[in-house]
């Protein structure tokens, strides 16, 4: 089992930054990849950066060149770095995790932190 808690949302202007953790309960280096999902009103889930355990990342897109992901693994955290905010960046920010040799995932949730940006 992996217990995450999030931390760092926040109310922030359109072009300012916030710093996203998630903490593991346990070592990250025995997640197979952890990653960053968010969910606006209205809309589904998606994924914005995923971390392996290896160090490989991946960015969505929309986020690219402003949101870096990355992990402290004395910690068992993981980070989201999120430069030049926008008002589309609001949503609900959840941390997962996705353990090996068990298919599929993500398998473990956080319970999500809010991120408004203001216009």
């Amino acid at each position: 089992q992996v217990q995450l808690v999030e931390s760092g949302g926040g109310l922030v202007q359109a072009g300012g930054s916030l710093r996203l953790s998630c903490a593991a309960s346990r070592s990250i280096f025995t997640i197979s990849t952890m990653g960053w999902y968010r969910q606006a009103p209205g809309k589904l889930r998606e994924l914005v950066a995923t971390i392996t355990s290896g160090g490989n990342t991946n960015l969505a897109d929309s986020v690219k060149g402003r949101f870096t992901i990355s992990g402290d693994n004395a910690k068992n955290t993981v980070n989201l770095q999120m430069n030049s905010l926008k008002p589309e960046d609001t949503a609900v920010y959840y941390c997962a995790a996705t353990l090996p040799m068990r298919g599929g995932g993500p398998h473990y949730w956080g319970q999500g932190t809010q991120v408004t940006v203001s216009s």
